[in-house]
């Protein structure tokens, strides 16, 4: 076996921007693949380097921020909040609506409307408007059982309710921020094991074209290593497609320009310091049964029905109606003026139907309460047992194993390159380490979003 020429590996590393496209787009691809594979290896390169260019054009627009800052742009900008937030001063405006009073009633006739000939004048209908009868009356609606009252509690719950519902969408929202901020920094540490190890195998590649037919390494050796660039690449891009997938949540989450792209920056040490013993169970269930705006937008909707049910109670007695009216001549005696009062007799609606719906409504409610306040406690139960999990396997990986990465990755290339290692071994090396790259992160982010899941659950930033 030959060994590879230390010269082609130098001049490749020197002119390696100017070489990385000539390799692409000018040198084909002869290493005795079949016509089918020589196709797909050539899409995936095609691949690559379009979702490198795109990158490259989105990092102009870089937006370095750390967890706090992505919070602040997002409850400043964020549409659904500010869509909520109007919600609930439309639910103020029907406070208002409920305290005023219903408007009397006014009301007047004057007839006949087709005049009648008085053949007692020489002037056709001068005296029209004298004999001509004329009412008037108003009146006023007066609401009994307390209907007034209860109309406004039940719109000050309603407020209530829109209010809770905000502060849960901001929990709720906030949770996807933070896991999804948190999931793409991991991800982009992962994204550069497989840019180290493409341009090392690259390396070899290209160092291979440039003596090729010179006898200085087996091409079976090279088709091995294509195929590995090609494997690293296709994962590559898929894991740089997730990434991109993520980048536009968090974008919506924050509202930002769809040409931004976003680079979480973390705080390690702070992160590193989390410990699930700090809070004992019991603290945090207290904690969330205090804030959690679902269960208290559960408890208000049991609170709004009870409030239903007795203003569909009060429903059931009728209104009074109070009013004064004046009759010119049209009764026993000219300018007749009385008091009248009205009010329906409750013979057949009794308001019945309403008001059990509205009991068993109350019922409904209490229920679904209970059924939160159980899956809480639950939730906050296993978050915790999973934080312990992750904490635990977070304390067995070695800290100085991702900085010694590049230096093995190069030692590795060094060996291989002066044949003290064969090629399955180099090949394993970078397939092992990689794979391991990309379990330490996978580690790191369950670790923290377990974290995220306690804090979620307790509605407290417990874990921050």
């Amino acid at each position: 076996m030959l060994f590879i020429s230390k010269n082609a590996f130098d001049k490749h590393s020197a002119s390696a921007g100017r070489t990385k496209r000539l390799m692409v787009y000018s040198r084909p691809i002869k290493c005795g693949l079949a016509q089918n594979t020589k196709r797909n290896a050539c899409t995936l390169l095609f691949i690559f380097l379009t979702s490198f260019s795109f990158s490259q054009n989105a990092a102009k627009d870089t937006l370095q921020i750390n967890i706090h800052q992505a919070e602040k742009i997002f409850r400043d900008n964020n549409l659904q909040l500010l869509a909520q937030r109007y919600n609930i001063d439309a639910q103020r405006a029907l406070i208002l609506q409920a305290k005023l009073w219903p408007n009397p009633n006014f009301s007047v006739s004057q007839g006949p409307i087709i005049p009648i000939y008085d053949p007692t004048s020489q002037y056709p209908h001068s005296n029209f408007f004298y004999h001509s009868e004329m009412s008037a009356g108003i009146s006023q609606l007066i609401l009994l059982a307390g209907k007034r009252n209860k109309q406004i509690k039940l719109a000050t719950a309603n407020t209530s309710l829109a209010e809770y519902q905000f502060f849960d969408l901001l929990r709720t929202l906030k949770y996807s921020l933070r896991s999804v901020f948190f999931n793409i920094y991991y991800l982009q540490q992962s994204s550069k094991v497989y840019e180290t190890e493409i341009k090392a195998l690259q390396k070899v590649v290209s160092a291979y074209s440039d003596q090729q037919g010179k006898g200085y390494i087996a091409e079976k050796e090279v088709v091995r290593i294509r195929a590995q660039l090609y494997s690293f690449r296709e994962e590559y891009v898929t894991l740089a497609n997730q990434i991109k997938g993520l980048e536009s949540e968090l974008r919506l989450i924050v509202q930002v320009k769809p040409t931004v792209y976003i680079a979480p920056v973390i705080d390690a040490d702070s992160i590193a310091k989390l410990d699930p013993s700090k809070y004992p169970l019991a603290s945090l269930i207290d904690s969330a049964f205090r804030n959690r705006t679902d269960l208290q937008v559960a408890r208000t909707n049991t609170e709004i029905n009870k409030i239903t049910y007795n203003y569909q109670k009060a429903l059931a007695v009728p209104d009074l109606t109070l009013g004064i009216s004046y009759d010119k001549q049209g009764s026993y005696a000219n300018n007749f003026t009385a008091l009248g009062a009205s009010i329906d007799l409750p013979f057949f609606n009794h308001n019945q139907g309403n008001i059990k719906s509205a009991k068993f409504m109350i019922e409904n409610t209490a229920a679904l309460q209970k059924s939160i306040e159980a899956t809480v406690e639950e939730n906050i139960t296993n978050s915790l047992d999973i934080a312990y999990s992750q904490d635990s396997i977070y304390k067995t990986i070695d800290p100085k194993f991702s900085n010694d990465f590049e230096r093995l990755a190069d030692a590795e290339l060094t060996a291989y390159q002066k044949r003290t290692v064969g090629l399955l071994e180099f090949l394993d090396f970078y397939d092992a380490f990689k794979q391991n790259v990309l379990q330490v992160n996978t580690i790191l982010y369950n670790r923290v979003q377990a974290f995220e899941d306690i804090n979620f659950y307790t509605a407290t930033n417990f874990f921050n």
